[in-house]
């Protein structure tokens, strides 16, 4: 049935850039493992979502529509949908933003990790496997085997 688009305007503001509930979730899960941590640190390139500043970990909580997870399936879908052009620029520029912002954080020394909403929400454990890999990575990255 074809959404009004009052109904579509009321859907749309209730989305938020920070704090959302993937975030909230993510973040809990590493305090409750007890990860320090500066959220929407803006700073850095694309104000991570969470930053290990300790260890130069940047983490991103990608909405899967917002940033085009199977960009591929979903550009499909919106070239059948409504304002296909305004969708469609609107995610490209994200991914391309989201690129750009991933190559300056590399060079200033940053371990980038993205995370799909829908990863964080049904994979949470996995997540926190991968970061504590990446904390893991930084904390011997400088251990020298001659000492």
């Amino acid at each position: 049935m074809p959404r009004s688009q009052e109904d579509i305007s009321k859907n749309m503001s209730k989305i938020h850039s920070k704090d959302t509930s993937i975030e909230i979730l993510l973040r809990k899960a590493l305090w409750h493992k007890g990860y320090r941590y500066r959220k929407n640190y803006k700073v850095l390139p694309g104000s991570p979502d969470i930053v290990l500043t300790k260890y130069k970990i940047a983490i991103f909580c990608d909405s899967d529509f917002f940033h085009g997870k199977d960009w591929e399936i979903l550009k499909l879908r919106l070239e059948k949908g409504k304002n296909p052009d305004y969708w469609i620029k609107k995610i490209e520029r994200n991914r391309s933003r989201d690129w750009e912002n991933d190559k300056k954080l590399l060079y200033l020394g940053y371990t980038v990790i993205h995370f799909w909403g829908s990863d964080i929400n049904k994979h949470l454990d996995e997540c926190l496997t991968t970061i504590d890999e990446a904390v893991w990575d930084c904390k011997f990255s400088d251990f020298d085997i001659d000492e």
